[in-house]
């Protein structure tokens, strides 16, 4: 999708669509609707006084001009009360728009950006929200289905008019909404990927790829590398498994010395079985998206990589699938982590905490000095928050404040659970070990956060347990069922605002 500026109406009158922002008024017609309706003699008046001229909130309205203007066609785009849209509700207008555009098959439109601003959103927030919008409402799943040869008809070229902006600023604004759209859906399409397809290999051969094309330095540690640095947690995990283990490292330098560094890390299991400690059958299928977080931090470096922020910022992805077989690790095993920290095997279904915790102290290795840690953890967040909210914990109040501003911004709603000393007790709780990986169904989310958090130690730490949010059964006017690419905008967005010592 190609997006062209302009100051004035005339200079794209030849294209045949243009949309156009309605506020809910009582009065008449005001701005760009006004002319046209003077060009067209009263009709628009008459189609608003009459109900078929719609305002309402994400009401979409298509209007042909039968020869009688430039355009063949208008798209109105109700936007309700204009005090009620926020940055949020209007990339949801332009994402029904967009779907309706793309249903219709129109290959270019036009867009009068100047009739949807209000007192919140400026020209340059219109800007953003309308790419971002327009690449999250048009991603299709990545499916394997046999199709026609006949090309799909795609929105190619989208044209922007505004007498008041400034057009190197909508330019700007355009590039990056652009770049959060697109960073979502890579994220949305790792995780939709089938197991057999996306194997730790695989996702490390896709981030060697990611790092190439933004000039990321990159490590990618073997499992022989992980044997000999101590790696047990997740070499525990990868005991069932025939597909080797990676440790996917990104680094992004974007001070002068690396310093202040930021460590993004998320759970790559690829496939969960569950282990020995069997998920039933109605609970394994869908354990492809068992790496929505690691889909989430690559998607955030893709964004990172764009609009390249001045921050350090490590990624760092654990990835193995969790299997079955004569070798698995079993219940009441003991193993060492990279930390030195001993750990009693209770659950092998609690395996992305393992794998988590020598990616963490990994992070640290390579000098994070701030830590967020992304996970599809545990099913105990889901009947706590259920599907529209992300889970956290912290041990600094000051960072998780941030990346609460952040998830705020992207809309991608966090609440926060505790962390109390009761609760460390009970991880620490282990005849055999130094810690355990699974007390009990009690507090499970809080127990999986709280494990996590005995490898970040005193280095500043947010925990994200996206279980419920990695994925939706619902279609929306900013994407399809399946995959949501959570977190991947918020993470980019904590990068971007950051300040050491808030």
């Amino acid at each position: 999708m190609i997006f062209k500026v302009h100051h004035h109406l005339e200079q794209i009158k030849d294209q045949e669509t243009l949309v156009i922002g309605l506020y809910q008024k009582t009065s008449k017609l005001i701005g760009l609707a006004s002319e046209i309706d003077e060009q067209l003699k009263g009709d628009l008046s008459q189609l608003l006084r009459d109900g078929d001229l719609q305002t309402k909130y994400k009401s979409i309205t298509k209007l042909h001009t039968l020869g009688k203007h430039s355009f063949k066609r208008i798209y109105f785009v109700g936007l309700g009360k204009e005090e009620n849209l926020t940055f949020d509700r209007l990339k949801r207008a332009f994402g029904e728009l967009f779907q309706t555009i793309q249903k219709a098959k129109h290959q270019s439109i036009a867009f009068a950006l100047d009739s949807f601003r209000n007192e919140e959103n400026d020209i340059n927030d219109i800007a953003h929200a309308l790419s971002e919008a327009s690449v999250l409402a048009t991603y299709k799943i990545l499916d394997y289905k046999l199709k026609s040869n006949e090309p799909e008809k795609k929105i190619e070229t989208v044209y922007i008019f505004s007498e008041n902006g400034k057009l190197d600023e909508i330019k700007s604004s355009l590039e990056v909404g652009y770049a959060f759209g697109t960073g979502t859906n890579s994220a949305r399409t790792l995780t939709n990927m089938p197991p057999n397809l996306l194997t730790a290999t695989e996702l490390a051969s896709y981030s060697v790829e990611l790092a190439k094309r933004y000039n990321f330095e990159y490590e990618i540690l073997e499992k022989e590398d992980m044997e000999r640095l101590g790696m047990g947690a997740l070499l525990a995990v990868n005991k069932g498994s025939e597909e080797p283990p990676k440790m996917i490292v990104l680094k992004y330098q974007g001070k002068e010395e690396w310093k202040d560094v930021i460590g993004l890390v998320g759970k790559g299991i690829t496939y969960d079985t569950g282990g020995y400690s069997i998920k039933p059958k109605d609970g394994i299928v869908g354990m492809k998206t068992d790496m929505g977080g690691a889909a989430a931090v690559l998607g955030a470096m893709e964004i990172i990589g764009e609009t390249r922020p001045e921050q350090n910022v490590v990624a760092v992805i654990p990835s193995t699938d969790n299997m079955i077989s004569g070798g698995a690790f079993k219940p009441d095993d003991v193993i060492v982590s990279l930390s030195g920290k001993t750990i009693e095997v209770l659950n092998t279904d609690a395996e992305g905490r393992l794998a988590l915790a020598d990616g963490v102290t990994y992070a640290k290795f390579h000098g994070a000095n701030y830590l967020v840690d992304v996970a599809t953890l545990t099913g105990g967040v889901i009947i706590a928050l259920g599907t529209e909210t992300t889970g956290a914990m912290t041990n600094n109040e000051e960072m998780f404040e941030q990346v609460l501003q952040a998830s705020h911004e992207c809309d991608e709603p966090v609440w926060r659970l505790p962390i109390s000393e009761n609760d460390k007790k009970r991880v620490r709780n282990s005849k055999m070990a130094d810690l355990n990986n699974s007390p009990g169904r009690e507090g499970h989310a809080i127990m999986a956060g709280t494990f996590i958090g005995e490898f970040a130690e005193h280095t500043p730490w947010v925990h994200l347990d996206i279980a419920g949010t990695a994925t939706t059964s619902k279609e929306s006017e900013l994407g399809p069922s399946g995959a949501t690419g959570v977190m991947a905008r918020t993470l980019a967005t904590f990068v971007e605002r950051f300040e050491v010592g808030q």
